[in-house]
């Protein structure tokens, strides 16, 4: 379609501050050709990043190359169309895969850290590594660590039950969030105090829409370890813990000394 056809909306100025759907302009009484196809490639790829199958031995293999120590779980649910159906079931860990899970542990920790699939398989590919290299560095060396758990057709809630059975005074889960449009790669991250099967939502911290367009993976990993660190100081995480992380940036930069002239 020549682009003399296409009647330009007021507000293209904006598109280039927003990945959102504004401003599309209009051909006759209807949407431009190339915005038509651009939303059928987005609607392609977040149904994609829902089904896609996460490729856990890829991403154990670069988990063990930044020396984690890694273990696999799945939840109860059998396959993606139950996981979809049945949220209940992807809460829930496999009776065999916590019944070893329980064997290997043997010992208390500090933090369980949980990789997800949940329903995006892309932004964990993409974003869940990376997020953990710029995390170890910011936390205290002496935390101690459960092995990662990386666990398929998972809910945020299946990470409660690891961290029970681990004994962690922490559990963080790195989850594939619901695709959007203009998203379809988007790492949530929750963090529970006392993990335990029956924990609710109130009792979380998250931080969403992890990915370089959204909100950084450095940027998350300052956030998550300022949180973890404060999680631990006080005993508490949810509603009682709120993200003061940029509150210590300013701190920071306050006590620096002066730049010399």
């Amino acid at each position: 379609m020549s682009m003399d056809a296409v009647t330009p909306n007021p507000w293209a100025q904006w598109r280039s501050a927003t990945p959102a759907r504004l401003a599309l302009g209009r051909a006759g009484a209807g949407m431009p050709t190339d915005e038509t196809l651009r939303f059928g490639w987005a609607h392609a790829m977040a149904r994609d990043a829902i089904h896609a199958a996460l490729d856990v031995d890829a991403l154990e293999a670069t988990l063990r190359e930044q020396h984690w120590e890694v273990a696999r779980a799945r939840s109860r649910a059998e396959d993606r169309t139950t996981y979809l159906r049945r949220p209940d079931l992807g809460r829930q860990l496999d009776p065999a895969d916590a019944e070893r899970l329980r064997a290997g542990a043997g010992r208390d920790c500090d933090v369980c850290l949980v990789i997800g699939d949940g329903l995006s398989s892309l932004a964990v590919a993409r974003h869940a590594a990376p997020l953990l290299a710029a995390l170890r560095p910011l936390l205290p060396p002496e935390t101690r660590f459960a092995p990662v758990v990386i666990a398929t057709q998972a809910r945020v809630a299946l990470a409660d039950e690891v961290g029970e059975l681990f004994g962690a005074v922490l559990s963080v889960m790195l989850i594939g969030e619901r695709p959007g449009l203009s998203s379809p790669d988007s790492l949530g991250i929750y963090l529970t105090h006392s993990p335990r099967r029956g924990r609710h939502d109130a009792e979380r911290n998250c931080i969403s829409n992890v990915r370089p367009e959204g909100l950084p993976c450095e940027a998350a990993a300052f956030k998550l370890a300022w949180l973890m660190r404060e999680g631990l100081r006080r005993g508490l995480t949810g509603v009682g813990l709120k993200d003061e992380s940029d509150l210590a940036v300013l701190e920071s930069r306050q006590a620096a000394p002066p730049l010399p002239r």
